[in-house]
């Protein structure tokens, strides 16, 4: 069951187009809260749940995972077979979306919906960190930690697509290319790409390099202005959404993350399939992807650790210098980092592993509710 995505985002049913029958599209399910059309969207998915009496329902997203809860506990009260139910934190709304009395709301919220969740499933270890003990939304014994796992294949032989996205863009095959994939809106904190790559074309204005943004979203005119301000027209291109991703990485010479909050990030993760290295802010589940290699950073420095390159959220100057110290350093250090990245995400983010462990997971939930 989905929604219908707003009008910057990216739609990603294509991906599921050989079993599009099977897919229910609730058009008032959408990010925007309306108590209207998220009352709405609650009856639909009771009505749905009564008539396809699903064993168990699995909600990802907060908005998503509100309404299904919701209407899952209502089928519970109103019938003897109501669903088991799941939810996945791809990431959480507790830091960097609202104000303080907004944020508190929502962990409230969360709190109170656990209750009703058989289990949680956090991505990451460190964001079952948050979920149990910073915010906690529910017990170390609810939470389980399921990584994600993706298809891999086409990033790790992405090599052979080189000169693809350049190409169509029309950047020099030559020029050190920084890149950065997602959504463009304010948890993603594209400004500080922007003021980063403000500060390294000032710093090094001999050296021939491009920043590669793509993605869209609500802030796209806003940061199209800003870079235009900058006077980085000439270095920034705005690529849009682009279905085949795979073509960016094989042209990246570094992939960038400056996210205020985040799960696992997935445009890491592909990145390091890719062997692409990696540069991100130390937040939320991309610790455990990098492989931390202390805990605090100065500010203005970054921290070399064995996948990646880690930086304070929001120091752009930290950034600048890591993205200084990749392009000058030695050749065998940066293999070394990426044959490690690559290695760590086919042993661990692979979608064999997933589906083998949400198959247990889901396998141990219906036992347990048999007993």
């Amino acid at each position: 069951m989905t929604g219908t995505p707003s009008p910057h985002e990216g739609d990603m049913r294509y991906l599921f187009k050989d079993c599009s029958n099977r897919i229910f599209v609730l058009p008032t399910l959408h990010r925007d809260i309306d108590l209207i059309t998220d009352f709405k969207t609650i009856i639909s998915l009771y009505r749905l749940m009564r008539e396809i009496r699903p064993h168990i329902v699995d909600s990802h997203t907060a908005k998503a995972g509100f309404a299904t809860r919701i209407a899952a506990f209502f089928l519970r009260i109103f019938s003897r077979n109501g669903p088991l139910t799941v939810h996945t934190f791809h990431g959480n709304v507790f830091k960097g979306y609202f104000k303080p009395s907004k944020t508190l709301a929502y962990i409230w919220i969360e709190r109170a919906l656990a209750r009703i969740t058989d289990i949680v499933i956090a991505i990451s270890p460190a964001q079952k960190e948050e979920l149990v003990h910073t915010y906690k939304i529910a017990s170390d014994e609810k939470v389980k930690v399921v990584p994600l796992g993706l298809e891999l294949d086409r990033f790790l032989t992405c090599g052979k697509l080189n000169g693809k996205f350049r190409h169509r863009f029309s950047i020099d095959k030559d020029c050190f290319l920084i890149g950065i994939v997602g959504r463009l809106v304010p948890i993603k904190n594209h400004v500080m790409f922007l003021k980063a790559a403000k500060i390294f074309v000032s710093e090094h204005p001999d050296i021939n390099v491009r920043f590669a943004v793509v993605g869209d979203g609500e802030l796209r005119e806003e940061l199209e202005s800003l870079t235009r301000k900058m006077g980085l027209r000439e270095k920034v291109r705005f690529c849009g959404w682009i279905k085949d991703v795979q073509n960016v990485y094989a042209d990246l010479d570094v992939l960038v993350l400056t996210s205020i909050n985040e799960g696992t990030p997935v445009s890491i993760i592909e990145a390091m399939a890719s062997k692409v290295p990696v540069i991100s802010t130390c937040v939320g589940g991309v610790r455990d992807l990098i492989g931390i290699s202390k805990e605090d950073i100065e500010s203005g420095d970054f921290a070399v650790c064995s996948r990646g390159i880690l930086c304070n959220s929001g120091d752009s100057l930290g950034l600048a210098r890591a993205l200084e110290h990749l392009l000058r350093e030695d050749n065998e250090e940066k293999e070394k980092r990426r044959m490690s990245a690559l290695e760590f995400v086919k042993e661990r983010y692979s979608k064999a592993r997933l589906l083998s462990d949400m198959e247990s997971l889901y396998t141990n939930l219906l036992n347990k509710a048999r007993c």
